[in-house]
């Protein structure tokens, strides 16, 4: 079990608002195009921030959560680009002036943590109180990864969702994003601009991305500490890294295979646990090298493959993927 002081917790959550605050200052003080040497910049600051963290924790708490600190980043940052393409398809549906980009993306972020740190509260939670929902979480992640691979060419509905829907038959909207504000009044009346609407549209999504995100984490740690650090790292370096690969995101067409075959495995994991745990001692684990391992496999091979794939045929696209089918599209095979 992992002792982890108050101190050590304040400081790592201090750390993390400090760079949130960095970037949402950065994006709202100085709106403008981020261009692709400041990307990489950025994005390779916090790689080597949750790296050095990393190799700190390792050392401080020993090798084991060190390897489960380390898998877990690797997990949340494989899925995490599955988030970048659907922020990339909701700054395109909305038409979000690229100056404006910076500053929505860092309060989703913010948002998204947010959030996150709630659900791990609560599955952490859950799981000192009842061993069972390692079963639930495990066939949580099997489903989801079904859906998912059923569904790998299509992308997520983002303005037939039930909250967009809402806030449009509920919010006054202006045309216009009104220099980047949330909030305006026109002819004295209070109105709320796009940009709240899109910001209203990447929590939603982020709401169900953490679903299958948190439980994925726990299939490879137990330790509340290690998930809220690795979905914290991930979710930091995700601004950057939109601007870094946006533009090659529709080349990797097989990601949500890949990530698919990921939860799956991470699904398989948490039932063996369970049985390991609530049945019999006989039924084997998988060690998280192992998982390490293989993750790095499946990630290494869809990166590969999706490369080949679109240098022979340059027209395919890739899609984010998505849990269950459009209605039109349910609709329309009956």
């Amino acid at each position: 079990m992992l002792d982890i002081g108050w101190l050590t917790w304040a400081v790592t959550v201090g750390l993390i608002i400090g760079l949130l605050a960095v970037d949402l200052a950065l994006g709202t003080a100085r709106p403008h195009r981020v261009g692709f040497g400041e990307a990489t910049a950025w994005s390779s600051f916090y790689v080597l921030v949750a790296v050095g963290f990393g190799v700190w924790f390792t050392m401080q708490y020993g090798g084991t959560f060190g390897v489960e600190y380390f898998t877990g980043y690797l997990v949340e940052k494989s899925l995490s680009v599955d988030n970048l393409f659907v922020f990339v398809l909701i700054m395109t549906t909305f038409a979000v002036p690229e100056r404006h980009q910076h500053k929505v993306l860092t309060f989703g972020i913010a948002l998204a943590l947010a959030m996150r740190a709630v659900f791990i509260a609560l599955g952490a939670g859950l799981i000192s109180l009842f061993s069972f929902v390692f079963l639930l979480f495990g066939l949580l992640l099997i489903y989801t990864a079904v859906q998912l691979f059923r569904h790998r060419n299509e992308d997520p509905d983002v303005e037939g969702s039930f909250a967009i829907k809402t806030a449009r038959k509920a919010l006054p909207i202006t045309k216009d994003y009104a220099d980047g504000s949330l909030l305006t009044r026109v002819d004295g009346r209070r109105m709320v601009t796009p940009l709240f609407i899109v910001l209203l549209a990447i929590g939603s999504i982020d709401l169900l991305f953490a679903v299958d995100s948190i439980p994925a984490v726990f299939g490879i740690t137990k330790e509340p500490y290690i998930v809220f650090v690795v979905n914290a790292f991930a979710l930091l370096g995700l601004r950057a890294l939109y601007f870094l690969v946006k533009g090659l995101l529709d080349r990797l067409v097989y990601l949500s295979t890949g990530l698919s075959l990921i939860l799956a495995f991470i699904g398989v994991k948490l039932i063996l646990h369970w049985a390991h745990e609530d049945l019999s001692e006989h039924v084997p684990e998988i060690p998280t090298p192992v998982s390490l391992l293989v993750i790095v496999a499946v990630l290494a091979v869809v990166t590969v493959a999706s490369l080949i794939k679109t240098r022979r045929d340059p027209s395919v696209k890739a899609h984010a993927g998505s849990i269950r089918a459009h209605r039109e599209r349910a609709h329309d095979t009956r």
